[in-house]
């Protein structure tokens, strides 16, 4: 009687499992890597808090640190570039 019960679980579970896997998955590669950061720092900069960013995007709160990260990393290298200013030359 278990082994009865067991394959006929086995049975009604595996598909179940199965597709969840088939659904989920596709899901989950679309999402990956979606994230706009543009807008993220747009909301981020009209004041708004990181969880209350993370709420309208329906992003994790770690996306909209690591935008933030990206655009930090992505100031710093335009300012490396960007030519240093004179410094005042005293007067004679």
């Amino acid at each position: 009687m278990k082994k009865r019960v067991h394959s006929t679980l086995a049975l009604v579970v595996a598909p179940i499992v199965l597709v969840g896997l088939v659904l989920i998955r596709p899901v989950n590669a679309l999402a990956a890597g979606k994230v706009d950061c543009d807008k993220v720092m747009e909301l981020l900069n009209s004041g708004k808090k990181t969880r209350e960013v993370a709420s309208e995007m329906h992003i994790s709160r770690s996306s909209v640190y690591r935008c933030r990260k990206k655009a930090r990393k992505a100031a710093k290298k335009v300012e490396e570039k960007a030519p240093a200013t004179p410094a005042a030359s005293p007067s004679p």
